[in-house]
C-alpha cells in the first residue's frame, strides 16, 4: 500500500513542466531588460547628443553675444570720439573767430596809417616858396622816408588781407563742420525698417529716405529683437526710400538680414 507522502510526489513531467515554465520566465525577463538597456542607452545618447548640441548653441550664442558687445562698444567709442572731436572743433573755432577779430582790427589800424602816410606825402609836396619852411634837401628826405613807410604799410596791409581771408576760410569750414555735426547728431536715433533684401548682391531696401534726413555714405544699425545683429553703408537716397549696402563682416555667422529688421542711424563717414 502507498504511504501518503508517494501521492505528493512530483513527477517527472510536472518538473519538465516547472522547468520550461522557469527558463521561459527568465527568457522573458532577460529579454525585458535587454529592451530596457537598450532604452536607457539610447536615452543615455539621446541626452547626451541634446547635451552637445546644447553646448555648442551655447558657446554660438556666447560667441555672438561676445560679437555684439563688441561692436556696440565700437559704436559707443565712435560716438564718443565723435563728442570730443565736435568739443575740439567748437574750441577751435572760437579761436580762430578770435583770432579773425584781432586781425581784422589790426588791418583797419594799417589802413588807417596808410591814410595818414598818404595825407603826409601830400602835405610834402613842394607847392610854394616858405621862408621858415624846411629845405629842399630836408623835405625830399621826410617825403622819401613817408614813401617807404606808406610802401611797408601797403605790404603789411596786404599779407594782413591774406592772413585774414584765410582765417575767414577756416572759420567758415569749422562753421559748416560745426552745422553738419549739429545735423548728424540730431539724426542719432532715426529709426526705420527693412522693406526688401537682395541676398545675392547684399543691400537692403529702406522706408526711410532723403525727407528723414538719410544721407550717402552715412551707416545703420541693424537690430533684430532688441539685438544688434550688423550694420549697412547707405548707397542710394530717395524722397521716401533708400538703398544700403550689408557690410557683411558685421554680421554673425549664419545671421542675414530679413525683411522687418530694423535699422537705427549711426552717424556719417568723413
Amino acid at each position: 500500500m502507498l504511504s501518503r507522502s508517494d501521492n505528493f510526489a512530483p513527477s517527472p513531467k510536472t518538473l519538465i513542466g516547472a522547468s520550461f515554465f522557469l527558463l521561459l520566465a527568465a527568457a522573458i525577463f532577460g529579454g525585458l531588460n535587454i529592451a530596457k538597456v537598450k532604452t536607457l542607452r539610447s536615452a543615455t545618447a539621446q541626452a547626451t547628443t541634446a547635451r552637445d548640441a546644447a553646448e555648442r548653441s551655447r558657446l554660438q550664442h556666447d560667441k555672438e553675444l561676445k560679437g555684439r558687445q563688441s561692436a556696440i562698444a565700437t559704436e559707443q567709442t565712435k560716438l564718443a570720439e565723435g563728442e570730443a572731436k565736435t568739443g575740439a572743433a567748437e574750441g577751435q573755432l572760437t579761436q580762430i573767430l578770435n583770432e579773425k577779430k584781432q586781425l581784422e582790427a589790426r588791418l583797419q589800424d594799417k589802413e588807417a596809417e596808410i591814410l595818414t602816410l598818404q595825407k603826409q606825402i601830400e602835405e610834402k609836396q613842394p607847392a610854394s616858396a616858405n621862408p621858415g619852411a624846411p629845405s629842399g634837401v630836408e623835405l625830399q628826405a621826410q617825403l622819401d622816408d613817408a614813401r617807404q613807410q606808406l610802401e611797408a604799410a601797403e605790404r603789411e596791409k596786404s599779407l594782413l588781407s591774406e592772413t585774414v581771408q584765410t582765417v575767414r576760410d577756416r572759420s567758415s569750414q569749422l562753421e559748416d563742420e560745426k552745422k553738419r555735426r549739429a545735423m548728424a547728431h540730431g539724426k542719432i536715433g532715426v529709426r526705420g525698417t527693412v522693406l526688401a533684401v537682395n541676398q545675392a548682391y547684399n543691400f537692403v531696401v529702406l522706408n526711410l529716405g532723403g525727407r528723414n534726413g538719410v544721407e550717402r555714405h552715412s551707416e545703420m544699425l541693424i537690430v533684430r529683437d532688441g539685438t544688434f545683429i550688423g550694420k549697412i553703408r547707405i548707397s542710394s537716397v530717395e524722397p521716401a526710400t533708400a538703398i544700403g549696402d550689408i557690410i557683411t563682416s558685421t554680421l554673425a555667422r549664419g545671421v542675414q538680414v530679413q525683411p522687418g529688421d530694423i535699422v537705427i542711424y549711426a552717424g556719417a563717414n568723413p
